[in-house]
């Protein structure tokens, strides 16, 4: 495995759009605005697209744990981006600070951790269990 540098960074962009709403995931009576789920996959897309290039053929990182506040809302046909920078590298275990910004403020932010793995033997593993 290549070494993963502290400070890497990604960036994931997202324009909103109804199938992104906390008003279809939820309570059709939320307003129209980025469900939070959708607010920490761009996180998500971030964090991993920082690592990508250090990762070697077979091999990906999964997410094991999401700590993060989504602070303002964001309407539709507003671009969304998802910022993550690798805080932390503990053998396969890889933290980032994440953030999300629409094109007037924060939106959220928070930590995020992912582990790398190996493509094949996690699909063995997930095989495994409907045998």
């Amino acid at each position: 495995m290549n070494e993963i540098p502290i400070g890497v960074q990604g960036r994931f962009e997202l324009v909103v759009t109804a199938e992104h709403l906390a008003n279809r995931f939820k309570d059709p009576t939320l307003p129209p605005v980025l469900a939070t789920p959708v607010m920490v996959m761009i996180m998500e897309n971030a964090a991993l697209d920082a690592i990508k290039p250090f990762l070697e053929p077979g091999m990906t990182a999964l997410g094991t744990r999401v700590d993060v506040v989504h602070h303002a809302p964001t309407p539709v046909g507003r671009t969304v981006t998802g910022l993550a920078e690798v805080t932390k590298v503990d053998g396969r275990r890889v933290e980032f600070a994440v953030r999300a910004v629409d094109m007037a403020e924060l939106i959220g932010n928070g930590t995020h951790e992912r582990v790398l793995i190996d493509i094949a033997k996690f699909q063995q593993r997930l095989k495994a269990k409907f045998a």
